[in-house]
């Protein structure tokens, strides 16, 4: 479902930003009627409180939005968007004094509160709409919008109908459309091409693990995107319970949230050149499953030895992160609903991420805070290499202990590149556990739009 802003109309209905101190002076500012009516409503300004006063003829002559307080918008992103579900149907027209992020925020956050999952259930979308406002890039805001409609909706759709070839087919569409290059080696043939994690990982599953490898751009620096592709995940051998395996539908997150920020930069046209990478698998249970204790030696020649398989993203990215490494982009960004551990640490609102450059970090968090788009940085800590050290092979791809279990696997990723001196890691949760303004219970994308806002200083476009 595209979100897009409405065609100019005179017809539009002024919609007015307040904050909440201003509030005494707008309703001073109203006729007696309106005034009593402001009053009767009980409208106080509160972030994303609506106040719609009507004309001589019962409709809708104008409109307020409340913006709240300074605490408030702290607490709450987006939160002028819940204004959108609580308008009539018409088409509205923004007055405000905000500008800059502030206003680039109120777009977007419009914009995706009109989102719906709607593919297995009718569901009906905001009716209200708004004609773009002035000082906004539209194109910029509904390219964003597009990019994390397609990262919500690939992780929102249930793993029957989103397998590896599903993922494949989202990848040929965006490469179909943005003219981008892709080839994609399946099933046993990644053995002569040399990803043996991926299909040791993969091979369990009736539906057949691939390496997705999609291509764009001529010219610029290079930036190269891998994606965890797990379709679902039951843990393979080491069974996940129940209670663990019901969200895994979105354990492809990672590779869903690398084709929304490709969408982005695609359609945006960058002056970059653009690879992503996705391994894309199923981790299943049969008889030729991954087994605790094998030792496999990876494509960058590291053995790996199996101390849980269900630690088996980090198998599939180091296949793909190696192919990355090889031809040394100005800079490797993983994205993975990678651990537990980085969700007990930050909570689902936080982008945890690595970085190798401090000048990078510090890029990513200053974007971060102008898009509204979170993150937390946690550090590639040399200390614990030793705890990912089991002896018997190079790596261990599930140590002992519960200690540090996003850093550990942060740094397993971290051996995988290295001859590329920028790599930035995000391991992120992807799905929204509750409903937020913009943001609905299910898939969400995370640290992507922060990225997009910081390439341009990363690599000097």
């Amino acid at each position: 479902m595209p979100l897009t802003f409405a065609a100019p109309t005179e017809a539009a209905i002024p919609l007015a930003t307040l904050d909440k101190s201003d509030l005494g002076a707008m309703t001073a500012g109203l006729s007696p009627r309106d005034a009593a009516w402001a009053e009767a409503s009980g409208f106080t300004a509160g972030l994303g409180e609506v106040l719609l006063l009507p004309g001589d003829d019962g409709r809708p002559a104008r409109a307020y939005v409340g913006l709240g307080d300074d605490k408030a918008r702290a607490r709450t992103r987006f939160g002028t968007a819940r204004a959108r579900a609580k308008l009539p149907a018409g088409t509205y027209r923004l007055e405000t004094a905000l500008e800059g992020a502030a206003l680039d925020e109120l777009a977007l956050g419009w914009l995706l509160a009109g989102y719906v999952f709607d593919k297995y259930a009718r569901k009906s979308p905001p009716k209200a709409e708004l004609v773009a406002p002035e000082g906004v890039d539209a194109a910029r805001i509904e390219a964003i919008a597009a990019g994390e409609v397609l990262t919500r909706d690939l992780i929102n759709t249930p793993s029957n109908d989103m397998g590896p070839q599903e993922l494949e087919d989202a990848a040929r569409a965006l490469a179909k459309t943005y003219g981008a290059a892709i080839e994609v080696t399946t099933g046993d043939d990644l053995i002569p091409a040399n990803f043996p994690m991926v299909h040791a990982v993969g091979r369990a599953s009736t539906r057949a693990p691939r390496l997705i490898d999609m291509c764009w751009g001529d010219e610029g620096p290079t930036i190269t995107l891998v994606g965890k592709g797990v379709c679902f995940d039951t843990g393979g051998l080491n069974l996940k319970p129940g209670s663990s395996m019901g969200l895994m539908k979105k354990d492809m997150g990672g590779a869903a949230t690398v084709l929304g920020l490709a969408q982005m930069i695609m359609a945006l046209g960058l002056d970059l050149r653009l690879r992503v990478l996705i391994p894309a698998v199923e981790n299943a249970v049969a008889g030729n499953a991954l087994r605790p204790g094998d030792i496999l030696t990876s494509r960058k020649g590291l053995t790996v030895e199996i101390n849980n398989t269900d630690a088996e993203g980090r198998l599939v990215l180091a296949d793909a992160l190696a192919l990355a490494d090889e031809e040394t982009p100005d800079l490797v960004v993983s994205f993975a609903t990678l651990t537990g551990a980085a969700r007990v640490a930050v909570g689902p609102d936080l982008s945890p991420f690595y970085a190798t450059e401090p000048m990078d970090a510090d890029a990513l968090r200053a974007a971060a805070r102008l898009v509204a788009d979170p993150v937390w940085e946690l550090p590639f800590w040399a200390p614990y290499d030793a705890m990912i050290e089991p002896g018997i092979a190079d790596l261990d791809n599930a140590p002992g202990g519960g200690m540090a279990g996003s850093i550990t696997a942060a740094l397993f990723l971290k051996r995988f590149v290295t001859d590329t001196p920028r790599y930035l890691h995000f391991d992120i949760y992807g799905w929204n556990p509750s409903a937020a303004p913009a943001r609905p219970k299910g898939g969400v994308g995370m640290g992507a739009r922060a990225l997009l806002a910081a390439l341009p200083g990363m690599l000097k476009l």
